[in-house]
């Protein structure tokens, strides 16, 4: 009988500590907030930095941020599918018009496009503008062409055709790419245009900047479009790219501030939901084919939870953030662009109540 007691004491002591650990568990995943995006694959290195470090300073907030492309992260965030989208274009009235909830932009950093290429045994590459163009278009074939040997003086060059790689999804870093060509050549500009889903006229379409610079590095004689992060991570080579100046420019650090500075120096007093664009801008110095990235989300949040909480995040972002661009190929957001950037997100609302961030960007939520 005492035996029996025993083992129905036990049996209690095991039942009450089972419900206790599952009731904590329960605690736990109510309290966890997982905050879902989806977009662009220009800030994805940065992105997945910044969740690694957030997660530090806030272990009850994850950010979970896939790189699907500008217009899928687009239509996902329009259709109520993830907490916020990311795009290197920002949305057309159209576009803005298609969403369900009215939505904002929030930029976030600032990246380049690079031409990467995998010719064996050749030195670095210089391109001229018509020449880029003329080569997407399928216009100039082949490596040797008498213009790629004129940029490229006492370079040896291949006698071998060119496959030109571009993407397949629509993508904010086609519209950068097709945005600096349709300013510089009449030819790109009649037949193709810009956008986020042009229709090439030659070359294998591939899925994602990763896909783009895989089937680059794999198979000789290419040439692509890439985020420069995507190039340098491959271990990919980069052209240097003519610029409005006539300036051949690699996609550097120095090169992609220069273009952020020349852009927002046109017009500094513009509203907060004026695009800007940093593509082929004025400054000598400045790399061609500079595009600064966008969070997307809606200004009320669905859930008020994990909308003051994604809002604290990009306060985050934009503040102490900045210090992890310059580590992984981005450029820090400048002065202009981050007061812009607070500007938006004070207009953001959870439950309807407006949010309040800390003044000084040192915190959580800083």
């Amino acid at each position: 009988m005492k035996s029996s007691l025993r083992w129905l004491l036990l049996g209690l002591v095991v039942l009450s500590a089972v419900a206790i650990a599952s009731a904590c568990s329960k605690s736990n995943a109510d309290s966890m907030r997982v905050i879902n995006g989806a977009g662009a694959t220009l800030p994805y290195p940065l992105y997945a930095r910044w969740s690694a470090e957030y997660a530090k300073l806030d272990p009850k907030v994850r950010i979970n941020y896939q790189s699907v492309g500008s217009g899928a992260g687009v239509r996902q965030v329009s259709d109520g599918v993830v907490d916020f989208g990311a795009t290197d274009e920002p949305l057309s009235e159209g576009e803005l018009a298609r969403c369900k909830d009215s939505v904002l932009h929030v930029p976030t950093t600032i990246g380049a496009v690079a031409v990467t290429y995998n010719l064996p045994g050749a030195a670095p590459l210089r391109l001229t503008a018509d020449l880029v163009a003329d080569v997407f278009l399928g216009t100039v074939t082949r490596w040797d062409d008498a213009r790629i040997r004129e940029a490229n003086e006492g370079r040896a060059l291949p006698a071998e055709p060119i496959t030109v790689v571009h993407r397949a999804d629509g993508s904010g870093t086609s519209a950068a790419f097709t945005s600096y060509l349709s300013r510089t050549s009449a030819a790109w500009r009649s037949k193709v245009g810009a956008g986020t889903t042009p229709r090439f006229p030659t070359g294998v379409g591939v899925k994602g900047s990763e896909g783009v610079a895989a089937h680059v590095k794999v198979t000789p004689f290419t040439i692509g479009y890439v985020e420069v992060s995507h190039a340098h991570l491959a271990g990919l080579p980069v052209a240097s790219v003519q610029n409005r100046a006539g300036a051949f420019v690699t996609p550097t650090l120095e090169a992609l501030d220069h273009a952020a500075r020349a852009a927002v120096l046109l017009d500094p007093g513009a509203a907060r939901d004026t695009p800007i664009r940093l593509v082929d801008t004025t400054d000598p110095a400045a790399y061609p084919i500079t595009a600064l990235s966008y969070v997307v989300l809606p200004r009320d949040a669905r859930d008020p939870e994990r909308g003051a909480a994604l809002a604290q995040f990009l306060w985050w972002a934009v503040h102490d953030g900045q210090r992890y661009a310059r580590p992984l190929d981005y450029a820090e957001l400048p002065p202009e662009l981050v007061l812009r950037a607070e500007s938006v997100l004070r207009e953001l609302r959870a439950g309807g109540r407006p949010i309040v961030f800390a003044a000084a960007p040192r915190a959580l939520g800083g």
